[in-house]
């Protein structure tokens, strides 16, 4: 498990508004677009976990389990209802019949125990009954699956159940880029074009990788030393400070760390003519989608192009699951298409499309 995760910094909007641990549960369900909030707290262990499911609209709700430092409950219970949410975007554009769940950890100070803290949280998956299936997310690792999986069957990412899905992720963003740089630039490659990525922790290293053997020129934005002198001796990277990657003079800027990393400080900063990164949530709220429309930057949709991991997670190394993964070059295309004749931002569009499929779609029981 991670041991240096920063701390969620973005607030949401109750927190913005009353900025206190004052919270009604149900209005936050309502107000954040969820339909399900399950708490579990063991005091022996230090776990305080959150489980949001978005809505049982396609079957059981799936998602990853992410260990972070939250400044204030109310901001994992914010993370975890948007990020429910974008699992269920991810999963109808995908084809995959789950909807859309999330678990947040609030990391303690220190975990004293991690098999303890981790069976806690596998009793407390197992005692939902199947309607929430994690795997891996930020801050957790295949090995951390593996002992919640000694109290739940409801778990993948396990080293026995298709392990870390990263670089299934990273090739799904990479095709996501190529069909970016097809709408956006008329590019049928990436050979030579300088793009920058934001993080290169799991997914971010592997996409350095394949963007390499793809001949682009790439900078990083790293804060771990080692990781990034691996990116710069191997891949041949340019390393700039962290506030500095999006203003650099790019054509594709990739976001492969947090959320919220689109907001009021950098969304006029960037110069980039696409964005498409594999972090979840990458604007900090819709009207930073729209400024991104009105500089004619191509921003695509994180949950469309970072499906690689979901895809693997739930289908394995199959042919089905290939297929799926290289799909994902004609769903940017759509969403590239479908902005441009409609006029609206790209990711109203994409969501558009994703509410659309939910809405046909009948729900699963998840017993079968």
């Amino acid at each position: 498990m991670s041991k240096s995760i920063p701390p969620i910094s973005y607030l949401s909007p109750a927190a913005e508004a009353d900025n206190n641990e004052n919270i009604d549960i149900f209005d936050r369900a309502k107000s954040y677009g969820v339909e399900e909030f399950h708490l579990k707290h063991d005091a022996a262990t230090g776990l305080k976990a959150v489980v949001a499911i978005h809505g049982p609209h396609r079957g059981p709700a799936l998602g990853g389990t992410r260990c972070l430092t939250y400044p204030t409950v109310d901001h994992a219970l914010y993370d975890a209802a948007r990020l429910a949410r974008a699992m269920s975007f991810k999963s109808a554009f995908a084809g995959l019949h789950y909807s859309g769940g999330k678990g947040v950890l609030i990391r303690p100070a220190q975990i004293q125990n991690a098999d303890a803290y981790f069976e806690s949280y596998g009793a407390f998956i197992d005692s939902l009954g199947g309607r929430f299936i994690t795997a891996v997310d930020v801050g957790t690792s295949v090995d951390d699956m593996n002992i919640i999986a000694r109290r739940t069957k409801h778990v993948l990412s396990t080293s026995v159940s298709h392990g870390d899905p990263s670089l299934f992720t990273a090739r799904g963003l990479v095709r996501g880029i190529l069909a970016a740089v097809k709408n956006r630039l008329n590019r049928d490659d990436i050979e030579g074009l300088h793009i920058g990525v934001q993080g290169v922790g799991k997914v971010g290293f592997h996409l350095v990788y394949l963007l390499h053997q793809q001949g682009a020129k790439i900078t990083i934005s790293e804060k771990n030393d080692e990781v990034a002198r691996q990116c710069i001796d191997n891949f041949g990277a340019t390393r700039v400070g962290t506030n500095k990657v999006y203003g650099i003079d790019c054509d594709v800027l990739s976001p492969c760390a947090l959320g919220g990393v689109i907001n009021d400080a950098t969304v006029h900063q960037i110069k980039a003519r696409v964005i498409c990164g594999a972090a979840n949530n990458q604007l900090t709220s819709d009207r930073h989608g729209d400024i991104l429309h009105k500089k004619k930057i191509f921003y695509v949709p994180d949950y469309v192009v970072n499906a690689g991991g979901l895809i693997h997670v739930a289908l394995g190394e199959t042919k089905q699951s290939q297929a799926a993964i290289t799909g994902i070059y004609n769903a940017v295309t759509d969403i590239y298409q479908r902005s441009e004749s409609t006029k609206e931002p790209s990711h109203r569009a994409a969501n558009r499309i994703a509410e659309q499929i939910i809405s046909e779609s009948k729900p699963r029981s998840v017993f079968v």
